[in-house]
Formats: C-alpha cells, structure tokens, sequence
C-alpha cells in the first residue's frame, strides 16, 4: 500500500485559538503550506509564520524554509499589518469593496437546511389570542375550535413563508411535518374527523404553498420564476413552456438564489474576469479568490443549473471551482454544511457496520468484497475509509467498474468517473487520484481515494450534474445515509442497506 506523506501540525491561530491540523500531503515549499492554511482557515489576511524549534529548546524562530520543520511541528501565525498610501482613487476603490462585501452576504438567499423539528413560527396578536383561547377551551372540555376563512388563510399564509425560507419545493414528508406539528402546538386546530388529525391542513399548506411560489415568481425570485412556464403554459414575459422543472433534489438549500443586492450581470461578470486573471497568476491570492466567489455564487448558479454548460465550458469560466478548497466552499454555498467535515465524519462513523457485513456477504459479491478485505492490511483512518468506498458500490449492485478508471483504460466516453493513475487494475488505495468529468479529467494527483471521491461529491453538487447511473445507488447512500440530505424516502435498495446496518 502507499504510504500517505501527511504533515500533522499544532498551529497557533491566536493565544485563544490552538489547533491540531493535518495537511493531507507534505507541503514542497513554504508557501504551499502558507497557501493550504489559508484556505483551510479561510483567513482574509497576509502572515507569516514561525515554529518552535528544538535545536533551541523549542523557542520560536521566524520559519523561511519548508526543510527546517521538524516531523510534527507547533507553528505560530504571525498576521502581516501592511500600511497603503491612501489616494483619492484608492478610498472610491475601497468604498466598491466594501460595498461588495456587504452584497455578497445577500447572495446566500438561505443558510439553514430544513429542520429535524419543526418550529411553528409565532403568528399575529390577534390569531396567536384566537389560538391560545381555543387551546384553553379545547384543554377545559375537548372543544375544537372553529376556524374561519380569514384566520385559516392568516396561519397559512405565515407557515407558507417560514417554509419558504427553508426551501421552495417542499416534500410530501416536509407537509406533513408541519400539518402535525401545528396541530401538536395547538390541539384546538385538529381535525376530529381526519385519521391524523392533520390531513385537511397538510392538503391545505400544499395549496397554498404554490399560491405562495406564485406570489414570489412575480416578485422575480430566480428558484421559482425559472419554472414559470411549466405544463404547458406560456410564461408572463412569453418565454415558451418550460417541461424541465428545475428544483433541489440533492438537499440544496441555496438551489438558485437571487443577485446580491444592487448587483447585476455586468457588475458579477467583472467580478468572474477578477477571478480569472487572479488564477492565471502561478500564486493566486487566495483570500480575493474566495471574496470573488462568494460575490459571484449566484451567477454561477445560474450559468450551471440554466445553460446546462459543457464542463470544459466551466473550466474555462470559473478555473477557481476546480480546486480543493473553493469545491468545499462551493458546497457549503450550496448545501450550508462542511462537505470534509461531514463526509469524512460519516463515512468513520459507518465503516465499522460496513465492514461487518462485507465479511458476512456470501455469493460472487461476497467474493470481491472478500478480495477488498485481503487488500486491507491497516486499520489505518484512510485504508478503512478506501475500503467502504469500494465495497458499498458491490453491496448495491453498482458497476463499479465504469467508474474506476486506470491509465491503461479509455475514458473518453466516462461521464463522470475517477483516474486511478499508474495502475493496471483499481487498486484499494492507489497512489494517485483524477477525478474525470464529460471524459476529460478536471483534477489530477490527489493524494488518495477518499479525498478525491469527496471531492467528485462536491463536484456533483457544484456544477449540478447527475450521479453516474452506474453508480447511483451509492452516491444516494452517500447524499440520503450518510450526509442526510435530500428526501428522507429512501429507494428499496437503499432501505434494506440502511435497515441492514441498523442505522
């Protein structure tokens, strides 16, 4: 097996603010590793660092070269205070600036999935003393309230707009969770004639969230007027019927936001020519390109959910969304979570029940996993991790061998798929990863499997592409499993994984 050449560090942020840190290669230079704590810490500003030296009883000493860090280094971030005449022209350009900063917090038109419990939200004075009277008489003698037109239209109004904010399209599941916990709230609102109780409500919120889509496609809002002219129907501005409809099916939160307050194609296509020049030079600022993303996020949206771009389209547009860090970035954008954090989490949380049953699996699938198990000689984090990524797809029925590519292998027809490099047959944990989109490879020389499968993941979600059909199965149990996202009804295959495992 290869040997994985991480670097593990304690790195002082700040005297509050100590942090072991684990760099998955060895960096070659000084500002490899500079560069990479950037990222990772999502700084905004230059520093410099030191490190305790042991020559010198572990005093600090200004580091200038990448050879002298000791094996497991404790590092110091010394931020860089960097002083700029100040000219007429250079206060208009900060005040753009800051102004853009302000904008682009107004690019994420949400930040938060949708809950595991949901909170009915606080109602108007006078329907919130309506409800909490017919609550104490539905408490003295069991009398349900009688609910008028206005004030059954006032509590769906309100609840339509707090489920708005958590996503546009809810499921048929999200309707019933808030049928039944408005009735929990407030008992007097149940319905004596209904199995749950809560049935007319939950058809009721239906309605009424597409009247409340309807309200918002007229305000422009870009996640519900891209499907304006659905079924057949001629959109208001005469745009021809739109049969494709477009909404979150992976657990997005942020599917298509609007532009940054004040902001427009050209001011967001200035900022991508920003980030385009700043990624031709050999070291970016990694801190601008961020900015620069994070201000261009909706634009990007739509470009890739909209126009359905060729990925060497992409490539060459927004080069910044093929690299580690602004993929985890793009993710929590997208999604509102930490891709590494939670991908990684899950998949060490689930590798114990998954390699307990690989070694019960009997029949021709029980054999490959019996060869992925031989192949495992640690119980090292990344080897386990390789071997759940390579037995999921056998115990799902998947192909797996459509997706893992080696050198000697043609993968121009490959869809989406990852290069193992160097080898005449996928092997556990091969040397060197590439990740390859519409037959080309979009990343190369990842350090390891499960790094570049997390990364595809991102990908996935990033530039809005499909799962590979011959490896659906997986990516689901992936996405609805593991990460809990999307909808909690699970395929047949999927379930009986999940019951098997006692999830």
């Amino acid at each position: 097996m290869a040997v994985q050449h991480t670097l593990t560090m304690r790195v002082i942020v700040s005297d509050g603010d100590i942090r072991k840190m684990t760099m998955p290669t060895r960096p070659h230079t000084l500002d490899d590793l500079i560069g990479w704590l950037q990222g990772t810490l999502q700084t905004n500003y230059n520093f410099s660092l030191q490190y305790q030296d042991p020559e010198f009883n572990n005093e600090l000493c200004n580091l200038t070269d990448i050879s002298e860090l000791p094996e497991k280094p404790s590092i110091k971030i010394i931020p860089i205070i960097e002083f700029v005449p100040i000219t007429t022209e250079s206060v208009s350009d900060a005040s753009s600036h800051a102004d853009t900063d302000i904008l682009s917090s107004t690019s994420l038109d949400r930040s938060h999935c949708w809950p595991d419990i949901f909170d009915i939200p606080t109602f108007s004075v006078d329907v919130e003393y309506r409800l909490r009277q017919g609550n104490l008489l539905y408490l003295k003698d069991g009398t349900f309230l009688k609910v008028t037109k206005e004030l059954k239209h006032d509590i769906l109004e309100k609840l339509a707009e707090t489920m708005y904010a958590f996503k546009a399209y809810p499921t048929k599941q999200d309707f019933e969770t808030v049928a039944k916990a408005l009735v929990q709230a407030h008992p007097c609102l149940a319905e004596s004639g209904s199995p749950s109780g809560c049935d007319g409500w939950k058809n009721s919120l239906k309605f009424k969230m597409g009247n409340y889509r309807t309200k918002m496609r007229q305000l422009g809002r870009l996640d519900v007027s891209v499907n304006a002219g659905k079924r057949g129907r001629q959109t208001t501005n005469g745009d021809p019927p739109n049969k494709d409809i477009k909404k979150p099916r992976k657990g997005e939160i942020n599917y298509l936001p609007d532009y940054p307050e004040g902001m427009d194609d050209h001011n967001l296509e200035g900022a991508r020519q920003i980030l385009v020049h700043e990624m031709m030079k050999s070291k970016p600022n990694i801190s601008l390109v961020k900015k620069e993303m994070d201000v261009t996020f909706a634009l990007r949206r739509k470009e890739v959910v909209r126009d359905k771009p060729a990925i060497s389209e992409v490539v060459h547009r927004w080069p910044a969304l093929f690299t580690e860090s602004q993929i985890y970035c793009e993710f929590t954008r997208v999604v509102g979570k930490n891709l590494k954090e939670v991908f990684f989490d899950a998949l060490d949380e689930f590798a114990p029940r998954l390699m307990d049953l690989f070694s019960k699996k009997k029949g021709l699938a029980g054999q490959l996993l019996a060869d992925l198990l031989r192949q495992t000689k640690t119980t090292e984090p990344t080897c386990l991790r390789c071997l759940c990524l390579r037995g999921l797809p056998v115990v799902l029925g998947d192909d797996p061998s459509a997706f893992f590519k080696t050198s000697s292998d043609s993968y121009s027809g490959t869809p989406v798929g990852l290069l193992c490099v160097d080898q005449e047959q996928p092997q556990l944990n091969p040397s060197k990863v590439g990740i390859i989109l519409e037959g080309n490879v979009v990343m190369e020389d990842l350090a390891n499997l499960p790094q570049a499968f997390c990364l595809l993941f991102g990908l996935i979600y990033a530039l809005h592409l499909d799962y590979p059909k011959v490896m659906k199965n997986s990516f689901c149990f992936i996405q609805q499993v593991m990460l809990k996202l999307g909808s909690r009804e699970l395929p047949p295959k999927i379930q009986t994984l999940k019951n098997k495992l006692a999830v």
